[in-house]
């Protein structure tokens, strides 16, 4: 198949591509930065350089194409002009048009926990809008939506606290359910999903790698660093949401992350869709884990 994937050579982009082409496909990787030409090409894949919000390079890129992968690229959080929602509705329109416009037949698109639904998600309630405007698309159109739990690097973000404070704290805790998913084995599941696309349309699939408490992930995270007795509390919504502007984050954008820790409604999805959880686990992130913890 001639498939094009957004993403660039990122956690999940580059292991997908690198298994897509070791399958025989033709695969096209859009990416806005042009010093990474040279290693797309050195997978075996064609370059596409230009931005995903552009809405006349994309049409031309999707081009002959029999499937796309989409996903929604990372913005900042602390520009004070960053409309997150606004920049979601329109790289969504984007792609919606030009998949339409190329006739591309199959669309795999990565979405998250929490796009079910526009109420209590805070900060990804922007899936929710990503799915919705791809379900615009003509029947003809087979859609598949990925929806991964929390990403093991995400827990990086902690290392600064620990650190500092000898602990994890969120709005969220404890014996507290955490879900967590590797990059890889998210590219695995894209490829199944390519490889073997299901009959109905859209698709729904969560992907998870390890399903634990924040204890457990406190104690695993602990004894790879040396600190056994890690800990990982659970703090006041007011004191998460302080904590997130003190840090430099935009009100607006902390409530929506505040939000969208403190629901824990939104596993009741998951569950009701449970997958099959992936190979890589939390003790082997740990060693990756220990490794940045060391060196900052």
């Amino acid at each position: 198949m001639k498939i094009v994937v957004t993403g660039s050579l990122g956690h999940i982009s580059k292991p997908l591509v690198q298994e897509l082409i070791k399958k025989g496909h033709s695969v096209t990787v859009v990416t806005s930065k042009p010093e990474r030409k040279m290693e797309i090409e050195a997978l075996g894949a064609k370059a596409a350089v230009g931005k995903v919000e552009d809405a006349d390079f994309l049409p031309a890129v999707f081009a002959g194409a029999d499937l796309v992968y989409t996903m929604i690229p990372p913005g900042d959080f602390r520009d004070p002009h960053y409309d997150i929602y606004a920049r979601v509705r329109a790289l969504m329109e984007n792609y919606r048009k030009a998949i339409a416009g190329a006739g591309i037949k199959r669309v795999v698109h990565l979405s998250s926990i929490g796009a079910h639904t526009d109420q209590g998600n805070g900060l990804l309630k922007l899936h929710y809008i990503a799915e919705s405007t791809l379900k615009q698309l003509p029947a003809t159109v087979h859609l598949t939506f990925m929806r991964p739990l929390g990403f093991y690097y995400n827990l990086l973000g902690y290392i600064p606290m620990i650190k500092s404070q000898g602990i994890i704290a969120a709005n969220y805790g404890e014996d507290d359910l955490a879900i967590w998913v590797a990059p890889v084995d998210i590219a695995m599941a894209i490829l199944e999903e390519i490889e073997n696309p299901s009959a109905v349309s859209p698709v729904v699939r969560y992907v998870a790698s390890e399903e634990l408490s924040c204890k457990e992930t406190a104690r695993i995270l602990g004894q790879a660093i040396g600190k056994p007795e890690l800990q990982w509390i659970r703090i006041p919504d007011q004191q998460m949401l302080d904590g997130l502007i003190a840090f430099g984050m935009r009100p607006d954008i902390a409530e929506g992350m505040v939000e969208m820790y403190s629901n824990r409604s939104m596993y009741e999805d998951y569950f009701l869709h449970r997958p099959v959880l992936g190979k890589i686990k939390l003790t082997e992130f740990a060693t990756d884990f220990a490794a940045v913890y060391q060196q900052q």
